[in-house]
């Protein structure tokens, strides 16, 4: 496993001031669930993840993240608000490499009830990201900015089917799946085809119980043994997914070139937000709202970092999809986009997911110090 070298310690506690102030310290065990984890980011994570599993146990993975569990933990407390830092190391397969990875990250994660606006949160964390990596010393960084949220509220103005509708919002943080919507523009349904479609067809008519049951039916009709820790519900849930969006009329091509030039939106952030405007018309009332925040939150931003360093990509995604709200990466210009220095956003729908109900709100960041540091990753 490949480990990077230590930061120099004075270095490392510049980076540290900048993201722990005011925040409660806390840790996650180095194992996770690793079914939690793929239900969150997908099957395609799996290749990304450090694996691991006991003979006759669950599989689970090496720690790819702490956001997932520190969110577990703020809402076992059961407390309406909470500022978290943690800092440890972390393991994740290089994309392109078979060769495992282990870093150090730092960030921190914010809790706020539904009652306080998102607006100066998602400008704090950003901020609190670039300064951690300003400490370290770099010169040459830029902050991307994107918006899961403002591509569901352009999606929800171009008037699609439903189903359609919820299938590309679902994948709006993964480009593969989106792309793969946008090639079958003008296309009709597509047949359910094989064995899996055919399944994914006949459990769509069902309730969630009544897919799984009839899942673990067929597993045992054929002597499958399930692998990877997922419960039968959440594969049939995946599976019906799959069959709906088999079923779905493809986008128009008029629809599907608008798609794509709103996802090739990448540039200043005012003029990036007057190009959506443009390609949405301007007709639709919450998509001109979402707009509106953004006016805001670069104000808050402009406080921190300079705004001709700032670029605005709405379709601006990460490797783990639970984000849904604003998204940001900062990137060094030696490193380039694919080592990104910090990443974070905002995942208020994760609270939800991870049995929280909707009481709450959530963003977060995570930063490489290795990369921050001026002498680190080159």
């Amino acid at each position: 496993m490949r480990t990077e070298p230590p930061v120099p310690a004075d270095a490392l506690a510049e980076i540290r001031a900048a993201l722990a102030g005011g925040a409660e310290p806390v840790d996650a065990p180095i194992l996770q669930p690793l079914g939690l984890l793929l239900d969150l980011a997908g099957e395609a994570m799996r290749a990304r993840l450090f694996l691991v599993q006991a003979e006759g146990g669950a599989e689970a993975c090496l720690r790819p993240d702490f956001t997932v569990a520190v969110a577990s933990r703020h809402l076992a407390g059961g407390a309406p608000s909470g500022r978290y830092f943690y800092e440890g190391p972390a393991f994740r397969a290089s994309p392109g490499t078979a060769e495992p990875e282990e870093f150090l990250q730092m960030g921190v994660e914010l809790f706020t009830p539904v009652t306080v606006p998102p607006v100066t949160d998602d400008a704090q964390i950003p901020c609190a990201a670039w300064l951690a990596c300003e400490a370290g010393g770099r010169q040459d960084l830029t902050l991307w900015l994107g918006d899961v949220g403002l591509f569901a509220a352009f999606i929800a103005a171009l008037d699609l089917a439903p189903a359609l509708a919820a299938r590309l919002t679902r994948v709006a943080g993964r480009p593969r799946l989106l792309h793969a919507e946008l090639d079958r523009a003008g296309q009709p349904p597509r047949d359910a085809g094989n064995g899996a479609g055919q399944l994914a067809a006949m459990l769509s008519g069902l309730s969630e119980p009544a897919a799984a049951a009839m899942l673990e039916e067929v597993w045992a009709l054929a002597g499958v043994e399930p692998v990877g820790g997922r419960r039968p519900a959440e594969i049939a849930a995946r599976l019906v997914r799959r069959a709906e969006a088999a079923a779905a009329p493809a986008l128009t091509e008029v629809q599907a070139r608008a798609i794509a030039d709103f996802m090739a939106i990448s540039g200043a952030p005012k003029a990036g937000l007057d190009r959506v405007r443009a390609l949405a018309g301007g007709r639709d009332k919450a998509l001109e709202a979402a707009l509106d925040l953004w006016e805001s939150r670069l104000a808050h931003l402009q406080g921190t970092a300079p705004i001709e360093r700032m670029r605005f990509a709405p379709a601006l995604g990460h490797a783990f999809d639970y984000y849904d709200g604003l998204t940001f990466e900062i990137r060094s210009t030696a490193l380039g986009p694919e080592r990104p220095v910090a990443v974070g956003g905002r995942y208020d729908g994760l609270l939800a997911r991870l049995g929280g109900g909707a009481s709450a709100r959530a963003v977060g960041c995570m930063v490489r110090p290795w990369r921050a540091f001026a002498g680190g990753e080159a």
